[in-house]
């Protein structure tokens, strides 16, 4: 067991000051920053991160007797990294300075996200608003670099081939023409301690999905300090049908353009039927029954969770628990046999109650992507196997 007395890490604020760079260059940071100073000494924190959370965020606290409060020197907008003990688990802006008091104490609260928060918050700019023959990676390149946002391609990661045709639309967020493009290849992207996007595959046989194990997992009367499991059967469906509607719906023979694929989930108990309308596209046959797939997958990932809390951060050889990690877990509790499931979402917590991180644990089909096809061609196909291991 990890004890919070072996790992007692301080929170730290790393702050500077940012100044508005009017003509960055490409891909460079569009502030300057000046006058950085480590800020410590607080007595509450959260900062969430997750496999599926862009941006990630974060706030902190401190209450003191009223004099001598004005020496915390914090501005929205400041760029800031959290840091507990020597880790930086995110490295963004101050969004919010709160400060409170009443006739014993002053608090203080501050806010903030990671650098990716200009992607969910801003649209996308881009000259003519297309782009041509660019594959993924070098899509979000291009579109973060405005920004000052670096982004990396997890290892093993299929990228896969350019797209011939993005078109953007005026105001588009750019996490949302990100997110789309992201589907369409079967890829998440989330932010990283250092505030850049990271690409990775979500589908069975990937490189980058788990690819790190937790060297100490979760077993009650251990490490666990509580937790809670949910198995449910109401998102899930005994039969699923993918109908692949094609462009001549009128045709004299066969079934009017409609192909259909057809997969099942033995683990529902009675008649569930789920028909789904697939991408409008030549090859309709093969999205179809990769959409089946999917469809299959995720609600059978989604309807098995555990979350549970932890008397600390990090694991038994004091790495940080972080989203993305296999970790074993053995709750006969809540009459679930070991199992290896993936860290989908991570918050560490301190205040008056102590320390501990609160985690939500799912198998790793939870995180196929959807297969998408983007316009009314032959599409390429990304392949979702696996669903029933």
């Amino acid at each position: 067991m990890v004890g919070p007395d072996l790992y007692m890490d301080e929170i730290t604020l790393r702050v500077s000051t940012c100044t508005r760079d009017s003509n960055p260059s490409a891909g460079e940071p569009t502030y300057y920053a000046s006058n950085g100073r480590d800020i410590t000494g607080w007595t509450s924190l959260r900062v969430s991160r997750g496999i599926e959370r862009c941006p990630s965020d974060f706030e902190v606290s401190f209450t003191e007797p009223y004099p001598g409060v004005s020496q915390v020197i914090v501005q929205p907008g400041d760029l800031v990294q959290v840091l507990l003990g020597s880790d930086v688990v995110l490295t963004g802006f101050v969004d919010r300075y709160l400060p409170s008091y009443n006739a014993r104490e002053h608090t203080i609260r501050i806010t903030g996200r990671s650098k990716c928060q200009d992607l969910v918050d801003c649209s996308a700019k881009w000259t003519g608003g297309q782009l041509l023959n660019l594959t993924v990676d070098q899509i979000a390149k291009q579109l973060c670099a405005v920004y000052g946002i670096d982004v990396n391609v997890a290892s093993g990661t299929a990228i896969g081939d350019p797209i011939p045709q993005l078109n953007i639309m005026v105001g588009e967020p750019v996490y949302e023409v990100l997110e789309r493009i992201c589907r369409y290849r079967a890829l998440l992207l989330y932010d990283q301690p250092d505030g850049s996007l990271l690409l990775a595959n979500g589908g069975a046989g990937s490189g980058s999905i788990g690819t790190r194990k937790a060297s100490s997992g979760f077993t009650e009367g251990v490490n666990v300090t509580s937790a809670g499991g949910m198995y449910s059967m109401d998102g899930r469906f005994s039969d699923y049908d993918a109908v692949y509607q094609g462009l001549d719906t009128f045709q004299d023979i066969g079934d009017g353009g409609n192909l259909i694929a057809h997969v099942t989930d033995p683990g529902v108990p009675r008649l569930r039927y789920r028909a789904i309308v697939s991408e409008n596209v030549a090859g309709g046959s093969t999205v179809a029954q990769q959409r089946a797939n999917w469809e299959l997958a995720a609600r059978m990932g989604r309807s098995m969770q555990v979350r549970l809390s932890t008397d600390s951060w990090r694991d038994s050889s004091g790495t940080l628990y972080e989203p993305n990690t296999l970790v074993d877990i053995d709750l006969p509790g809540l009459k679930l046999t070991p199992k290896t499931w993936l860290i989908a979402d991570v918050t560490y917590l301190r205040n008056e109650q102590g320390t501990r991180a609160d985690l939500t644990i799912m198998p790793p089909q939870a995180f196929y992507q959807e297969p998408v096809t983007l316009y009314p061609i032959a599409p390429d196909i990304n392949t979702v196997s696996g669903a029933n291991s």
